[in-house]
């Protein structure tokens, strides 16, 4: 599945769905007098702003090259995943102000029927959603998708977590005020995982373990010389990535050997792998 296909058909879906549950959410919030269902409504909220930030940055990102941007705009997935991660340290830090003045005012909810109704149906569907977004980034392997899966995971968490202090709300006046604190602290480790995956990203990594050995895997069965691949860095780009490596030739092969040589490999692993690869040529008695 394409890239922008996914991102598109998550971010329309997750709208509609997040729009459609902060209604019951906020419904059941107010009618209860719970911050933590309201706070949870806001959240359920904040995934329709995310999921648009998914579209947006999914747009963007499909963007050709051009002069100033020579490997393309695919990278505005990441910046996306970041506004993200971003939103949700904002929002969980408004659920801990407002869970704490509940508490310090000894105020508690009135949860009934509504209240356990909604929280069921927020729990079954967020997941649904999460599920469904997760099952897009795999095989688009879209990353702002992914993070907006998260958003929706933490959503179903945090209501389960609602359900359980509803059931403890005879024995614990201030358990509204904890799920609150609760709920917070998930959006921040969320968050945390979102931006930390963004940031590796946007700053480059080391190529996987398993490519490096498909890499070798396609040199060996290229070449009959032993050319010991070291020295890999991957640039991702995201709709584009490019991989860089030196190997090392014998001193007397010629300049046109060498290049005919490595040409070979880059070709296959161009075909092979989608790949955008550059070997650079070192002789054997090089230090």
């Amino acid at each position: 599945m394409k890239r922008e296909r996914a991102g598109y058909l998550e971010g329309i879906i997750s709208i509609i769905g997040n729009i459609i549950l902060f209604v019951l959410k906020f419904w059941a919030g107010t009618v209860s007098g719970s911050i933590a269902l309201i706070a949870d409504a806001w959240h359920t909220l904040s995934d329709s702003v995310s999921s648009l930030v998914v579209i947006v940055g999914t747009g963007l990102s499909t963007r050709k090259a051009d002069s100033e941007h020579p490997f393309g705009h695919g990278r505005w997935e990441h910046i996306a995943a970041l506004f993200i991660g971003f939103l949700l340290v904002v929002i969980a830090y408004s659920f801990i102000k407002d869970s704490v003045t509940q508490f310090r005012a000894g105020g508690s909810a009135d949860f009934g029927t509504i209240a356990i109704i909604v929280t069921v149906i927020s729990i079954l569907t967020k997941e649904g959603l999460a599920q469904y977004a997760f099952f897009l980034s795999r095989k688009s392997k879209n990353i702002s998708v992914k993070a907006d899966g998260w958003h929706h995971r933490t959503d179903a968490l945090s209501s389960v977590i609602v359900l359980a202090g509803i059931m403890f709300k005879d024995y614990f006046w201030w358990i509204d005020s904890a799920l609150g604190v609760i709920i917070s602290l998930m959006l921040v480790y969320a968050a945390y995982e979102i931006i930390k995956e963004s940031i590796n990203k946007l700053l480059g990594e080391k190529p996987s373990d398993e490519l490096i050995n498909r890499i070798k895997t396609i040199i060996d069965a290229t070449s009959e010389k032993k050319l010991n691949p070291h020295h890999f860095h991957m640039h991702n780009y995201v709709n584009h990535q490019e991989i860089t490596f030196h190997v090392i030739i014998e001193g007397e092969m010629s300049i046109r050997e060498g290049h005919d040589l490595v040409t070979k490999i880059e070709n296959q692993i161009r075909e092979k792998l989608d790949i955008e690869p550059t070997i650079h040529i070192e002789p054997e008695d090089h230090d």
